[in-house]
């Protein structure tokens, strides 16, 4: 047995995951996300690293392989780093295995990723930096309006006539937010035309990776909106695609896991063929 470590930098947080591997049996110690909130994301990661090494009683020392994905590449004490599109995969069929998607939106970007049973990327497409599809407008839009973010999902489904924003360009969504306000549009019905814009542009971007035979797992900081989850259910049912769309209680954690059980998976290919050990 050994034990592996997924730390996944964000923009808006940190998640790490320990894990004790044996063979294929994966049991998951420990799991903590800390917010970054204009620390140092690197030094909170470090952090966070020991705070999880404490909790499962384990040491620096005790752990075969730390894996990075995100921004996590500069980390001093890492082992090795991963492609977030693979560590969401893998994280997406750790949470449920009849997963063939994830579609992980996150503070800056969302992107479907279609996947096979093993967690394999086969396809994927992301949206662009500027789009409104992704945390860090919904975050905007959120603080504009005087709404806590863990409030917005809730207030959202609360939303009897939704009003769409722009579905391009973060700046000009925005601004009809502003329009919105100003012509006495209650917030409910702001936020949920938000997450319909969102969820046309996300159902879009599923189209684009190919047939998918499974579910599609929600990954990824804004997978816990559940007003932007039930955007999408409604939006896929509106196209008449028959596919369950969900999200997990640990979907945030995606990125740590995948990166986690992929770097138990490297410890094993490196242990096995010392030639690759000496190269890496």
């Amino acid at each position: 047995m050994i034990h592996t470590t997924g730390i996944d930098v964000g923009t808006g947080a940190v998640k790490t995951a320990i894990f004790a591997v044996d063979g294929d049996q994966a049991t998951w110690l420990v799991r903590r996300i800390d917010r970054v909130r204009q620390r140092d994301p690197y030094k909170l990661a470090e952090e966070s690293w020991h705070a999880a090494l404490d909790e499962a009683g384990l040491t620096p020392r005790d752990i075969a392989y730390v894996a990075t994905t995100g921004e996590g590449e500069s980390l001093a004490f890492h082992t090795g780093h991963f492609y977030s599109m693979t560590t969401h995969a893998r994280g997406a069929i750790f949470l449920d295995p009849t997963a063939r998607a994830a579609l992980d939106v996150g503070a800056l970007h969302g992107r479907a990723i279609r996947i096979d049973e093993r967690g394999k990327v086969l396809s994927y497409k992301m949206t662009s930096q500027c789009a409104s599809g992704s945390g860090q407008f919904l975050e905007n839009i959120s603080r504009y309006l005087g709404i806590a973010q863990d409030e917005i999902g809730a207030i959202s489904k609360h939303g009897s006539s939704p009003e769409k924003v722009s579905g391009i360009c973060a700046v000009l969504a925005e601004t009809d937010v502003i329009n919105m306000v100003s012509r006495g549009i209650t917030p409910a019905n702001i936020l949920r035309g938000i997450h319909a814009s969102m969820a046309d542009r996300l159902n879009k971007l599923l189209k684009t990776i190919g047939s998918i035979d499974g579910t599609v797992m929600m990954t990824g900081g804004l997978a816990h909106d559940e007003g932007l989850v039930a955007a999408m259910q409604e939006a896929m049912a509106q196209e008449k695609v028959k596919l369950p769309v969900r999200n997990h209680p640990d979907s945030i954690y995606a990125g740590a896991i995948g990166a986690a059980l992929w770097g138990a998976y490297r410890h094993r290919r490196l242990a096995a063929q010392p030639s690759l050990q000496a190269a890496a």
